[in-house]
C-alpha cells in the first residue's frame, strides 16, 4: 500500500444509524464487501472493492447529535501539529487527537466557515489502497459558503498550493496541489445553492456507469439531488444514501468538453 504524503486525502467514512441497512446500500452500489471490527473500537467496518480498503462505516453512538454524513481524511505525519495549525489559523477541534489501537491516530475539526474534516496519522491502517477505479476514492472538494475562510485556513493547515481555475465569472473554484499533483478542490457555494446546504466538504467514488448507479440509488430508496452530468472530467451525479448521507458518484471514463484552463 502506497505511503501518503501529508495533505492528501487518505481515507473517508461514513457515520450511520443503522449500519446493516448501510452495507446493503452501499454493497449494491459499489460492489463492496465489508470487514466488520471489534466491539472495542464500535463495530467499525472496513469497505473493500475487489480486496482493497477503500472506505468505512462507523454506527452512530447513542446520544450523537451530528447527522448521517461522510468524512474525508486528511493524511498528517503529526497530529498534535496539525491540531495547533488548525486552532492557530481560527479552526475548531471537535475531537481532539486520539489513538485508535495499533491501526493510527485521528482527529476531527472544523474549519472558520463550519466544514467539518479529519486527519489521519496512520499506523497498521495507511488508508485508501484504491483510487480512480470503480469502487474507489477519486475525488475531493469543500463545497462553502466562506470561500475566503476556506482559502487562509486549508493551505496554513496542510501544504496546499491553490491556483484558480477558469475565468472566476462563471464559478469561483480553486484547485489544491501538493508538490505537481493536484489533490483537491474548493468551490463557493452562490446564491442559488439550497439554503439549507451546509458547507461541506464533497467526496467522490468512482462508478463504471453513473447512469446505473442513479438507478440503483433510485430503486433502493437514496436520493438523487442533481444529475447524472456530463462534465470534462466524467459523468456524475450527487446522491444521498437512504439514511441521508451525501455522496457524489462519478464515471471517469465518460467526459464531454475540455477542462476550464488552471492558473500555473
Amino acid at each position: 500500500m502506497s505511503e501518503f504524503p501529508e495533505g492528501l486525502p487518505c481515507w473517508a467514512d461514513v457515520t450511520l444509524p443503522d449500519l446493516e441497512a448501510g452495507k446493503s446500500f452501499y454493497g449494491a452500489l459499489f460492489g463492496w464487501t465489508f470487514e466488520e471490527g471489534p466491539e472495542e473500537y464500535g463495530h467499525y467496518t472496513v469497505a473493500y472493492s475487489d480486496g482493497h480498503p477503500v472506505a468505512g462505516l462507523a454506527p452512530q453512538l447513542p446520544g450523537q447529535e451530528v447527522p448521517p454524513a461522510w468524512v474525508l481524511y486528511y493524511a498528517s505525519p503529526d497530529l498534535s501539529a496539525t491540531a495547533a495549525r488548525i486552532r492557530e489559523h481560527g479552526g475548531q477541534l471537535l475531537a481532539q487527537p486520539m489513538k485508535v489501537g495499533d491501526m493510527g491516530s485521528v482527529l476531527l475539526g472544523w474549519d472558520p466557515g463550519g466544514v467539518l474534516f479529519g486527519a489521519w496519522q496512520p499506523g497498521r491502517h495507511r488508508g485508501f489502497d484504491r483510487r480512480n477505479q470503480p469502487g474507489g476514492f477519486c475525488w475531493s472538494e469543500v463545497a462553502t459558503r466562506d470561500p475566503a475562510a476556506a482559502d487562509a485556513f486549508f493551505p496554513a493547515v496542510f501544504p496546499f498550493r491553490a491556483r484558480k481555475m477558469g475565468d472566476g465569472d462563471d464559478m469561483d473554484y480553486r484547485v489544491w496541489n501538493i508538490g505537481d499533483q493536484m489533490v483537491g478542490g474548493r468551490y463557493a457555494l452562490g446564491p442559488d445553492a439550497p439554503s439549507g446546504a451546509p458547507s461541506r466538504i464533497d467526496i467522490y467514488y468512482a462508478v463504471p456507469d453513473c447512469d446505473a448507479a442513479v438507478e440503483t440509488v433510485d430503486r433502493l430508496g437514496g436520493t438523487v439531488h442533481t444529475g447524472p452530468v456530463d462534465s470534462p472530467f466524467g459523468r456524475m451525479a450527487a446522491i444521498s444514501d437512504p439514511q441521508g448521507a451525501g455522496l457524489s458518484v462519478i464515471d471517469l471514463s465518460t467526459t464531454k468538453g475540455e477542462p476550464p484552463p488552471v492558473e500555473p
